[in-house]
């Protein structure tokens, strides 16, 4: 891969990460009323407002507060947390393992699922299963994913009673993190009980969260397959003789992940956001029920923290997909 591509790409990415460092900024300050009152506790002085928009760099022009914010920043400060009374980065970092394992695990679920679903629509056409697999695909997208949760709930925790419906890892098995992903402090610890528990309570949230996504995924890779079957150099290969399994999952497959590789970066900033409903409903201690709490306590610094950290994982998604594009696809990278 050019060297000269992926300095392109990493230049996009620290553009976007700046632009989003001027949202954070801007929040507290376009908001109607004064900030410094609107963070304060109920009932505070006025030498307590003031200690406030002094602590928070509320003072002096636009342009310098601007210059400290973005200063702070580079060294790692993004506040203290009005509502917990810490640093604010450190408290979204003990939430941020939880998210992503929930996250990747939908992703996971829905990238695997919608390709292999896809695959089997195309190989099995005008039969039952392509049939069943378009229908569900239908309602999948039509369907938002805390709704998808609050059915799982009803349906395999209150009626079956099969699977957990709150929280990360049964009480029995909770132990001091050593990584902050349940999953790999349970491998860590050699404990198969505790990763089982793990992985039970993983299979609610993650599916409710991937169920969209999934079905996204599933009509582009079939919509795709059925226009690459249709190429010469498909006509190609079975003159060669080449079997329809192997052409379909060899050949054609690989043309078709193209735009899946793409769809799966860009609806993953939708996946990271969805996890504020998700982490609510099923009791999830990550960065999006954090958000909500920070809402609801009117913490600004954490909500401005949180604001870009999720950004950086949206601009590292999207950037691993430029890099998974250029690989899959050896064009993108002589006109880059």
């Amino acid at each position: 891969m050019p060297l000269r591509f992926l300095l392109s790409r990493l230049l996009l990415a620290v553009l976007s990460l700046w632009g989003v460092s001027v949202l954070a900024f801007a929040i507290l300050r376009i908001l109607p009323g004064d900030p410094a009152i609107l963070m304060a506790p109920v009932g505070s002085t006025v030498q307590d407002i003031e200690r406030v928009r002094q602590e928070f760099g509320l003072t002096g022009s636009w342009l310098s507060q601007y210059a400290a914010f973005f200063l702070n920043l580079c060294r790692g400060n993004f506040g203290r947390s009005l509502w917990l009374q810490q640093d604010a980065l450190r408290v979204i970092l003990e939430r941020l393992p939880a998210t992503l394992e929930l996250a990747l695990t939908a992703l996971v679920l829905a990238t695997g699922g919608g390709i292999l679903l896809g695959a089997c629509s195309v190989w099995r056409r005008r039969g039952w299963l392509e049939t069943a697999v378009v229908w569900l695909g239908s309602l999948g997208i039509a369907v938002p994913n805390f709704v998808w949760g609050l059915l799982l709930i009803v349906v395999f925790g209150a009626i079956l009673q099969l699977l957990p419906i709150s929280g990360r890892i049964a009480p029995e098995y909770e132990a001091a993190e050593m990584t902050g992903s349940a999953v790999m402090d349970a491998l860590l610890r050699h404990d198969p009980a505790a990763l089982a528990s793990v992985l039970l309570h993983l299979v609610l949230p993650a599916s409710a969260l991937a169920l969209p996504l999934l079905a996204g995924v599933f009509r582009t890779v079939r919509s795709d397959l059925l226009g690459a079957l249709s190429e010469e150099y498909v006509v190609t290969e079975r003159m060669k003789g080449l079997g329809e399994v192997r052409i379909l999952f060899w050949r054609a497959l690989r043309n078709a992940l193209i735009p899946t590789a793409t769809l799966v970066g860009v609806q993953f900033g939708f996946l990271i956001g969805g996890t504020v409903l998700i982490e609510t409903i099923f009791a999830w201690p990550g960065i999006g029920q954090l958000t909500l709490q920070a809402f609801q306590y009117r913490d600004f610094p954490l909500i401005q923290g949180i604001i870009l950290v999720y950004a950086v994982m949206v601009i590292l998604a999207n950037l691993a997909v430029d890099m998974a594009y250029a690989v899959l696809n050896p064009r993108v990278r002589l006109v880059a």
